[in-house]
Parts: structure tokens; C-alpha cells; sequence
């Protein structure tokens, strides 16, 4: 049975403090996204009950909700959950090549997870960095400028160090130029 901890009821009591008690069912999203979380980045029919109860609408309603957005996940994902964009900007940069090669080095097919829990992999649309192209986001990190190479490497860094922080696989800052590229 899912039942929130003291720190997670006091971010939801955060959360729902923004909106006007009538309409408890606004905190819907954030919420979500704290059930999951708090059960290992999926949410279960009693993660999902939970969750309903807090805001105040049926199960079903937020089954709907949860089953919309690719921010959430209805069953398990691995410790490492890999996002690659597949949106016209990354799938031009290469996505394509990112998305097999992941899929091939872990052995998986897009939306499994690996023997040992550590990883899954599903394609998404616009991670929104399309200037940095191709993006991974793993968890709430962002990779990007990356290829078959070097998504390779973000993986085996998982495996033996642990999520590293946000970067660009060409060292770029932002949305700055890559070094070497010609701005005319």
C-alpha cells in the first residue's frame, strides 16, 4: 500500500498552499510527479490512489492525466531512465543513431528495462534544446551535442560512477556556438 511520507505531505501541503482550497484538484501535476518519485519513478494503482485522494478526484481521472504526459510512467523504469528527443531537429543531428546505439549497448527495446533495473529507454518529443542537438535526458539531466560515442560513454559513467550532471558532450556553454563553427 502507497502512502506518502511526512517529507513528500509536506511538499504537497506546498504545492497545494498555491492554489485556492476549491480547487485542490490544480496541484494535480506536481503531485503526480511526487508519487513517482517517492516510488521509484513510476506510478503504481496505489501511488495513482494516493494521489487522487490528496486532490480530491476519482482514480480514473488521474489515471487519464498520468497516462497523457510521457513525464509519467505507469509501470517501472530503470534507475537510469533514458529519454532521447526524436523530434526533426535531433533526428537530423543523428538521434536516430543515439536511440539504437542505447538501445543496442543495453541490450533493451525502447519503453524495457534492463535485466539488472539499472536503465530503460523510450523515445520523446521535444526535450526543448533542439539548438544543442541531439538531446538525452536521463532522470532530470539534460545531455546534449551528443553521438554514438559519447552517449555510449554517458552510459557506462552511469554504470560505474553513478548520474553525472548536466553537459555538453561538445563542451558548449548554453546555447553558445560550437567551438569551430562558422557563425556566418
Amino acid at each position: 500500500m502507497f502512502t506518502f511520507t511526512n517529507a513528500h505531505k509536506k511538499l504537497i501541503e506546498e504545492h497545494m498552499a498555491k492554489y485556492p482550497s476549491d480547487k485542490r484538484q490544480s496541484a494535480l501535476l506536481p503531485v503526480l510527479d511526487i508519487a513517482q518519485r517517492q516510488n521509484g519513478g513510476w506510478l503504481s494503482m496505489d501511488a495513482l490512489t494516493a494521489v487522487a485522494d490528496v486532490v480530491g478526484i476519482s482514480v480514473l481521472k488521474a489515471h487519464e492525466v498520468a497516462s497523457f504526459y510521457t513525464m509519467y510512467h505507469l509501470k517501472p523504469v530503470g534507475k537510469y531512465h533514458i529519454q532521447v528527443c526524436g523530434t526533426t531537429p535531433c533526428w537530423l543531428r543523428g538521434a536516430e543513431g543515439v536511440r539504437d546505439v542505447c538501445t543496442k549497448h543495453l541490450k533493451i527495446g525502447m519503453k524495457e528495462v534492463t535485466k539488472d533495473g539499472l536503465f530503460s529507454i523510450e523515445e520523446v518529443e521535444c526535450l526543448g534544446a533542439c539548438v544543442n542537438a541531439p538531446v538525452v535526458q536521463i532522470n532530470d539531466n539534460y545531455f546534449e551535442d551528443l553521438d554514438e560515442a559519447s552517449v555510449i560513454a554517458l552510459i557506462d559513467t552511469c554504470k560505474k560512477e553513478g548520474l553525472p550532471h548536466s553537459y555538453s558532450a561538445v563542451g558548449r556553454h548554453a546555447s553558445e556556438p560550437r567551438k569551430g563553427d562558422d557563425d556566418a
